[in-house]
């Protein structure tokens, strides 16, 4: 009886129907291919993870962020949803085995407006029964407070020179940041803008004493307001100035009634950033440069006040020791690990709403975009800090701060550092931006129309190359410019992918092996990621996988390449960070992995052939250790592709196996591998079959 060799196509095809994709793969489970000079790449078994850190962080994971101090301490930042969606710690810190909760705290504050003021000083004391505050603390003001002839709204920072526990101050600033002064002193005053109609016409009257404004401008609203018929809030440009207290905008329908409201009913509404101080000595960062456990003698942080905020995603980043965040449609917050400040403050000089950021590798400058100082989010803006100082956002002929709004598109759905520059995302392409300097400080160019992104983390680079999922292909951006991917695992993907939660979907990139992968919800499972594709760059080929009941938390939630961690991190639905390719294993599960051939035509002629032996050719472990993987080989026989097939096996082979006996009858043949154990690895070679025609079909 003739011997045939069977030697796969590399690569997964499940575009192609099973009988079309002859000696090729059509689905896998948790494998990789490798590159091989004479075939091209060798598929193996997938590597394993392990636990990083031994609990769960208590609710989703949505970003993660490694970075070394100027003490060579090392951090992993873990952005998670927080309270709202389980109970846990929406920002936390793991440093030496410790996770320390760092998650900014708020309160709302929703009181008669009582502030005080003194001709010819910019500060601002505000009355806030039963506040005790500090230097750590901001306030972001969302009702317009007109007071002593300052207009008071955004962000401030506390201070607390009266140390009394019912007041603190502000100091008032202008548009440009400077100082401005009130014109007369007031104490326990002020008044929120009030808006009058009249039946019949859209225009509405907004009292709003020392407003400043002039027409064109715009004026937000940010406490949804009803007055006759018409519901105030959002940016309004403003028609026509009456007065130094006076001026119209138009509403969105015409009023039903004349009337007239205030603003959140007359009262203030703020909301105030507590930022507990340093632990104190003895109790944070020990005696050591940073003691041990948390962060010293293990003594748990200073109690706050407010309420940790909650998030649906973050975006993280590092200002040297310093970590930068921004919850999703948030504040952006600073932690520095020397300072002992037990929870990441806000930056108050900073936009107030912003969809995410990162810092530019120029001239280290945090680049937002989504961005507001208003409160009302400007999908198309870019906005950055001066270089090298977070803490400056106005544009002045004296810094290099800026901003910049994307002319094309309806939104920015992600921005990242890529090689040489930062790239910028709309729902429709990709723009570059360019560090020039003074006095425009960035060049923006784009680079790719009709080429958008399809989600909010669905973008990032490797290896000099940048890579992006759009709305219905893959694109790769090297030395020619954008161009397409061709994925002949399409279908497994676009064909059931959950449109309501493309912003879960995340890029990961896994440089030890050049492969970049594809977490993605599907419509069947809850809105949670649960599948993977994955890019293996080297070779040009794709595989795919999802969560199992044998291996129920394959997909990612978040990840990091890697790192000065180590290996790739990645968290799971279950809620714990696993380390990759640390294992042979899924965490301390056996970890179930396979793949599927198509059919393959034993036999191209209108006969059956009849297969009797099959000698096995594989790798049983690794290099140097023990060959002790089982593998279970099915072979699948059918007349045509739309037969239900017959199954043979599975068989159980081993390093001793010297060959399997399944006598098969068929046209067509599909071989499906698969391994349940655990601690092991192996590697497909030439797998070999003795075969003879057995009758004409």
């Amino acid at each position: 009886m003739p011997h045939s060799s069977l030697k796969l196509i590399p690569g997964v095809d499940q575009n192609k129907t099973p009988a079309l994709n002859e000696a090729a793969i059509s689905e896998s489970q948790l494998v990789r291919f490798v590159p091989d000079r004479s075939l091209g790449a060798i598929i193996q078994k997938l590597g394993g993870w392990t636990k990083y850190f031994p609990n769960t962080i208590g609710s989703i994971i949505r970003n993660l962020w490694a970075w070394e101090d100027t003490n060579a301490n090392s951090y992993l930042g873990v952005g998670a949803e927080g309270i709202a969606a389980g109970g846990g710690q929406a920002l936390s810190v793991i440093v030496s085995g410790t996770q320390n909760d760092i998650t900014p705290q708020t309160t709302v504050v929703d009181i008669a407006v009582a502030f005080s003021t003194v001709a010819g000083s910019n500060e601002v004391t505000i009355t806030d029964t039963g506040r005790q505050a500090d230097p750590y603390d901001a306030i972001d003001i969302k009702t317009q407070i007109s007071v002593g002839g300052l207009v008071l709204f955004g962000q401030y920072q506390v201070y607390n020179s009266s140390a009394s526990a019912n007041q603190y101050e502000i100091y008032a600033k202008d548009a440009l940041g400077d100082p401005q002064y009130a014109t007369s002193t007031v104490s326990g005053g002020g008044a929120t803008a009030v808006y009058a109609t009249t039946s019949g016409s859209n225009i509405v009257t907004v009292t709003l004493a020392d407003h400043g404004l002039v027409a064109g401008v715009n004026f937000p609203v940010l406490i949804a307001t009803l007055v006759g018929g018409i519901t105030l809030y959002g940016n309004y440009i403003v028609r026509g100035v009456i007065s130094s207290s006076q001026f119209t905008i138009a509403g969105s329908t015409e009023a039903t009634a004349t009337a007239s409201a205030s603003e959140n009913g007359g009262d203030l509404y703020a909301i105030f950033y507590n930022g507990i101080g340093p632990i104190p000595a003895g109790t944070g960062f020990g005696t050591g440069p940073y003691g041990g456990g948390a962060y010293g003698s293990g003594i748990p942080p200073i109690a706050g006040t407010g309420t940790p905020i909650n998030a649906t995603d973050w975006t993280l980043d590092n200002w040297g020791d310093t970590l930068i965040s921004c919850p999703n449609n948030g504040p952006i917050y600073q932690w520095s690990p020397p300072s002992g400040d037990p929870v990441a403050l806000v930056i108050p000089n900073a936009p107030s709403v912003n969809d995410g950021m990162f810092v530019a590798m120029p001239q280290r400058q945090i680049i937002a975009w989504g961005s507001t100082f208003t409160g009302i989010k400007d999908p198309l803006l870019i906005r950055w800090c001066d270089v090298d100082n977070y803490n400056s956002w106005i544009a002045l002929v004296t810094n290099q701060a800026g901003s910049y709004r994307i002319p094309k598109g309806s939104r920015i759905v992600q921005c990242i550092q890529g090689p040489q520059q930062g790239l910028i995302w709309t729902d429709i392409g990709v723009w570059a931006m360019q560090y020039s300097g003074p006095p425009y400080v960035y060049q923006f160019n784009e680079i790719g129309n009709g080429c958008g992104l399809i989600g909010a983390k669905a973008a990032g680079s490797m290896g000099g190359a940048v890579y992006w999922m759009g709305p219905s292909q893959f694109y790769r951006l090297a030395g020619g410019g954008v161009e397409p991917i061709r994925c002949p695992v399409w279908d497994v993907v676009f064909q059931e992918l959950d449109t309501n939660n493309l912003d879960k979907i995340r890029f990961a990139a896994n440089s030890r092996f050049g492969e970049i992968m594809w977490f993605f919800p599907t419509t069947s499972n809850g809105g949670e990621n649960y599948g993977y594709l994955k890019y293996n760059t080297l070779i040009d080929q794709w595989d795919y996988g999802f969560n199992t009941d044998d291996n129920p938390y394959v997909s990612r939630t978040a990840w990091i390449n890697e790192s000065v961690l180590g290996p790739p991190i990645g968290a799971a639905l279950d809620q714990y960070i696993y380390q990759h390719e640390t294992s042979q294993n899924a965490d301390t599960s056996p970890m179930v992995s396979s793949f599927q051939t198509g059919y393959f035509a034993v036999n191209d002629a209108d006969v059956k052939m009849f297969i009797d032996q099959v000698w096995p050719d594989m790798k049983w472990g690794y290099f140097g250790g023990t060959q002790g993987a089982n593998v279970n080989i099915t072979f699948y026989g059918a007349d045509y592709p739309g037969d239900t097939p017959t199954e043979y096996g599975p068989y159980i082979m081993t390093a001793g196996t010297k060959f399997i006996t399944p006598r098969i009858r068929a046209r067509l043949l599909s071989i499906k591998l698969e391994s349940t154990d655990i601690d092991t690895f192996w590697r497909l070679g030439n797998i070999r079959y003795r075969s003879q025609i057995d009758g004409k079909y």
